[in-house]
């Protein structure tokens, strides 16, 4: 693996370590919206890697562009139900 796909991966991973839970309403708001903003960023980074290994030079940053696109929409939409 490339060390900037290495580096993406583990700045994601480490992203949504930090996820816990509380009885307080308040902290369990905050802690909602941190997991959907988590999801969303976390599909990205996942979504920019699978597409980055599609294609060669323009097909490439395509395949990326598309890759952030739907795994963003996707983690969004399994993070913040």
């Amino acid at each position: 693996m490339k060390k900037p796909a290495l580096a993406i991966a583990l700045a994601g991973s480490f992203a949504l370590t930090a996820c816990q839970s509380s009885s307080d309403p308040n902290v369990q708001a905050r802690n909602a919206e941190f997991g959907c903003i988590a999801g969303t960023v976390g599909g990205a980074i996942v979504g920019g890697l699978i597409g980055s290994t599609i294609g060669g030079g323009t097909g490439q940053v395509i395949g990326t562009a598309v890759g952030l696109g739907g795994g963003s929409f996707l983690g969004n939409r399994l993070a913040c139900r």
